[in-house]
């Protein structure tokens, strides 16, 4: 700190005097402060680990490597073999970032050729920075058994707000079914209960692609609506709510289901479907005995169809019910996962008078063209995936201020 007050000073004094001469000391300090101390004070960049704590847990993991690397057998210490990637990705890290420092000259020269190549070659080294930060939260997450699951089961329902939520439920579940069609996955529709005027109850679809809930486990939660519905002659604007649900569908968890634990009863279909449907008994109703987990399905004209979507989804309930018993210990660790199913909160609000939706996860997630975003492409999934991102942050950062990272 002595050494950087001293520079302070001098900067001040050569600054009466010659301009020049300011701007090379200052550099030459950039170097020097890198150097010792690891951080600039007068140049700061935009990273994506910006946290003094997560970065002093990197030095600390580094301190470890080299102690490691001092033992004669180290390369085969499982320690070692843990800490070699993460190490060689930070230091990675830390030349990219060495080398925006010293381009630092380049952008203050006279010559707008010379600036405009330095610009673009800063640019690249923070790209490359981006792309390291994404390699630094990989290597130090543990691996999430749900991210990678590749099926599940999206319910849809509409909540306070009668038929207004009931329309836009209906939204909300094309927008998702759009999403998927725009990821290329496989999307079948297993319930799907409208209203005379034109919403939905509740909707449920199948959901099949890679990594399929890594992404829709963060459009779990409320959606709140905020606009002035067509019926309404004072010009008041209500507000609706409507609840999504994704579930994971099985994969290491093993989900038996026995037989004689099923009631399963079939009768007429109800609803709008035509002479055929309402005088077929199509539409089938499972109960699971021995939780009362019950589950209906009368989308299709076929029974077997119908058993086939209804058995799914019970085993996705079941499958969801072990889950949670399993996570139960670890709900303070991964409370942003948690927070993400918590059916009572307001997770994203869309207010059509001012055309903008508004993420209440991420600080300044405000995303204007409510009509572009609830086609369910590009902007829907550009906000998903910087949930995601913040995700993996605030879990990271969770885990290393409980002492419960285990690498």
């Amino acid at each position: 700190m002595r050494f950087l007050k001293s520079a302070l000073n001098i900067t001040t004094f050569i600054r009466k005097y010659n301009k020049n001469q300011i701007d090379k000391y200052w550099i030459s300090v950039n170097n020097l402060c890198y150097k010792e101390y690891g951080t600039c004070p007068d140049y700061n960049v935009d990273l994506k680990i910006p946290e003094i704590s997560l970065n002093n847990y990197f030095k600390n993991l580094e301190k470890e490597y080299e102690e490691l690397c001092k033992r004669s057998n180290y390369a085969s210490e499982s320690r070692w073999i843990e800490l070699h990637p993460i190490v060689q990705i930070y230091r990675d890290r830390q030349v990219l970032v060495e080398n925006i420092y010293k381009l630092k000259e380049l952008l203050q020269d006279n010559d707008d050729e010379i600036r405009q190549l330095a610009e673009e070659e800063k640019y690249q080294f923070e790209s490359k920075i981006k792309e390291t930060d994404q390699k630094l939260l990989d290597a130090l997450l543990p691996d999430n058994n749900e991210d990678s699951c590749d099926s599940l089961v999206l319910e849809v329902q509409a909540g306070v707000g009668g038929q207004e939520a009931m329309l836009f439920a209906k939204e909300v579940f094309d927008m998702y079914c759009n999403f998927a069609q725009y990821k290329g996955w496989d999307v079948q529709i297993a319930d799907y209960l409208t209203t005379d005027i034109g919403g939905i109850r509740h909707a449920t679809a199948l959901i099949d692609g890679n990594s399929v809930f890594r992404y829709f486990k963060h459009e779990a939660g409320i959606h709140r609506v905020q606009r002035t519905p067509s019926t309404e002659k004072s010009g008041r604007i209500h507000t609706s709510t409507v609840s999504v649900v994704a579930l994971p569908q099985p994969t290491d968890i093993e989900v038996n289901i026995s037989p004689k634990d099923l009631k399963i009863e079939t009768k007429r279909s109800t609803g709008a479907g035509g002479q055929h449907v309402n005088t077929t008994d199509s539409a089938v109703r499972i109960v699971h005995l021995p939780t009362g987990i019950a589950v209906e399905c009368q989308v299709d004209r076929s029974q077997i169809k119908n058993r086939k979507f209804a058995m799914a989804r019970l085993t996705a309930l079941l499958y969801q019910r072990e889950l949670d018993n399993q996570n139960q210990k670890t709900e303070m660790v991964r409370k942003s996962q948690v927070r993400t199913r918590n059916r009572n909160e307001k997770i994203r609000t869309y207010n059509y008078n001012q055309d903008r939706i508004t993420d209440h996860r991420i600080q300044g997630a405000n995303i204007h063209n409510l009509k572009v975003f609830l086609d369910g492409g590009e902007q829907l999934d550009n906000l998903i995936k910087k949930l995601d991102e913040q995700d993996k942050l605030d879990n990271l950062l969770n885990i290393i201020k409980d002492n419960k990272l285990n690498i």
